[in-house]
């Protein structure tokens, strides 16, 4: 039987390589072999694309903006920048658009790749638009009373300095004959009313981590023992544009925010991380190994790409 070829100890692999993170999306545009002339000094304004219809908004403004084009009648204001590189590179992020280019690119060239990329762009700046609204839509009012997710459930976070709990301390509660439609989950945070937002978020947090790592490695277990793999170390992840990661070592990094989703949903990012111990790659092998301990893994995978966390800051 043929064994594949072990991946070098320093190679990683983060859930979702094969597509783009969901904080920001990128392309280049290849280029011809550079002319011996130098660009010449940016121009206040650039000329209008022609137009066409999108959804995109009607101005994006990126923070750091030097340059300003419109595409398909869209004001686009862009941060440029010049380097050693031998494309034109396009950033689209929570801030908007950035280009990269390299020094010897004149602008025209570079207004026209705009142009010719110009519904890509218009429509990657709408994505990060509706983004930035659900994330603020997702935004904790850290109260008494507050909701939250937690394993793809509601739960209510009740201030409760009489619980017998320790300045902080958590004890989650679960209402078996809630009515429908009304939170079967209280979380008792042993704070007064009289706490500040950020002790609350803080106990709050603090909990939800404990609970991440307790729910993270019974589902390890289970799928190392389905996969027939072992893991070196397990830690809690903070990122904010990775969901886990695997080493070639046997390291496992899983964001502790997971924790908000339903249960499938975590068994999907835990058995894509482990199945990285047998196949360290995203070929058509790695998926077979994933569908090979959740079928369905599809399902779980889109729920990851379209939702937003709440913020916890």
């Amino acid at each position: 039987m043929t064994r594949p070829v072990p991946a070098p100890r320093s190679m990683q692999l983060s859930l979702f390589d094969d597509g783009s993170p969901a904080s920001h999306t990128l392309m280049s545009v290849p280029l011809d072999a550079p002319p011996m002339v130098s660009a010449p000094a940016p121009t206040p304004r650039l000329p209008a694309a022609p137009a066409s219809p999108s959804a995109a908004p009607a101005v994006s403004r990126h923070p750091q903006a030097q340059r300003e084009i419109r595409l398909s009648g869209h004001l686009v204001a862009y941060a440029l920048k010049r380097g050693r590189r031998r494309s034109i590179g396009f950033v689209v992020g929570m801030d908007g658009l950035s280009v990269s280019a390299p020094k010897w690119v004149g602008l025209a060239e570079i207004d026209g790749a705009l142009v010719e990329k110009g519904d890509w762009i218009l429509r990657k700046l709408r994505e990060q638009q509706d983004r930035a609204r659900r994330l603020q839509a997702a935004k904790v009012e850290w109260r008494d009373g507050t909701t939250i997710p937690y394993l793809g459930d509601t739960l209510i976070v009740v201030l409760d300095a009489r619980a017998g709990l320790k300045p902080g301390g958590a004890v989650l509660n679960s209402d078996a004959a809630a009515l429908p439609g009304v939170p079967r989950l209280t979380l008792h945070i042993g704070l007064p009313h009289t706490a500040t937002p950020e002790q609350i978020r803080d106990s709050v947090q603090s909990w939800l981590q404990r609970e991440a790592r307790r729910v993270f490695e019974d589902r390890c277990r289970h799928f190392t023992q389905l996969l027939g793999v072992q893991y070196k170390r397990l830690s809690l992840s903070s990122a904010q544009t990775r969901w886990g990661s695997a080493s070639a070592d046997g390291s496992i990094r899983l964001n502790w925010r997971l924790i908000h989703f339903a249960l499938s949903t975590i068994d999907y990012v835990v058995a894509h991380e482990l199945a990285h111990l047998r196949e360290m790659n995203h070929s058509p092998r790695f998926w077979d190994v994933v569908r090979s301990v959740m079928p369905d893994f599809e399902k779980a995978r889109g729920t990851l790409k379209d939702d937003v966390l709440p913020a916890f800051d």
